[in-house]
């Protein structure tokens, strides 16, 4: 028995098909685009659903420490799997840049609940700026 893919959309961020119709993000880059959406959303920003978010930008101008880094990878992992159901979290890996000492890469690794193909997304965050 093979179980069907769902097909998925969401809401885009502004782009417009050859048609003049609203274009619609499907499968991978929906989930990336939900992905972003809930780790750059700070908690309390939704007014109906003031839990929602995982409030990346409040770890702007804190140190670049191995305490700073996990506790964003802790931040990530739980929101992650609270807010977007459609993915396992394999890992999540937050390193320093190597171009900035106020700067972190955060490597997402995740599958798809109905493909077990494994997908990563990988984030900038500067420190330093708003």
């Amino acid at each position: 028995m093979t179980i069907p893919i769902p097909s998925v959309m969401s809401w885009p961020l502004g782009s417009v098909d050859g048609f003049g119709r609203m274009a619609f993000s499907s499968d991978d880059d929906s989930v990336r685009e939900v992905m972003r959406n809930i780790l750059l959303t700070r908690p309390g920003e939704r007014l109906m659903r003031p839990q929602f978010g995982a409030g990346l930008t409040d770890f702007i101008h804190q140190p670049n420490t191995e305490t700073t880094r996990t506790l964003i990878a802790n931040v990530v992992k739980k929101s992650i799997a609270q807010w977007e159901t459609r993915v396992l979290v394999s890992s999540v890996d937050v390193q320093p840049d190597i171009t900035s000492l106020a700067k972190v890469q955060i490597i997402i690794r995740y599958q798809m609940r109905y493909a077990r193909q494994p997908l990563q997304l990988i984030l900038g965050l500067d420190l330093n700026q708003i």
